[in-house]
């Protein structure tokens, strides 16, 4: 088992964009609105290459390795990186409270004990202005919400 780091900038309004964000699942039926149609081309089209976190953790997996921002035996190792990404962007957090710094050491903290049993972590901030700063850390091989979901990186 391992972890592999991924982090997302961008405008609130790509984040918000679920068609995007979500895996396209089965094709549509003859008998589907053109709004299902629309979404399920936007997804085949987009999802695949988007660099918008996906709607569910797991599915970062499905991402090309490109993706990784970094990859991790230890969870302990894993959180390091989380604590950097976080100590990074803190300054520029919308909302003063969660640039506390004992706040940012136990969401630390609490994702290496997420890790170590094999969980994922998510994490997202608003940031001043329109932006919005994602943080994701994804257990591989297997993970546990995903198991049939090959490593990117092998």
């Amino acid at each position: 088992m391992h972890h592999h780091g991924y982090a997302w900038i961008g405008e609130k309004k790509a984040f918000d964009k679920e068609s995007i964000r979500r895996p396209p699942g089965q094709a549509p039926t003859t008998t589907s609105t053109q709004e299902v149609l629309d979404r399920y081309r936007e997804a085949v089209a987009e999802f695949p290459t988007s660099t918008v976190p996906p709607l569910q953790t797991a599915h970062w997996l499905m991402k090309p390795p490109s993706m990784v921002r970094g990859t991790w035996e230890e969870p302990k190792e894993a959180g390091g990186w989380l604590g950097l990404q976080l100590s990074e962007f803190a300054p520029r957090f919308a909302v003063e409270a969660e640039r506390e710094a004992t706040r940012l050491v136990l969401l630390v903290k609490a994702a290496v004990e997420r890790l170590t049993w094999g969980g994922d972590v998510s994490l997202g901030h608003y940031l001043q202005g329109a932006v919005f700063h994602s943080v994701a850390l994804v257990t591989c091989s297997p993970n546990r919400s995903a198991p049939d979901l090959p490593c990117p990186m092998r």
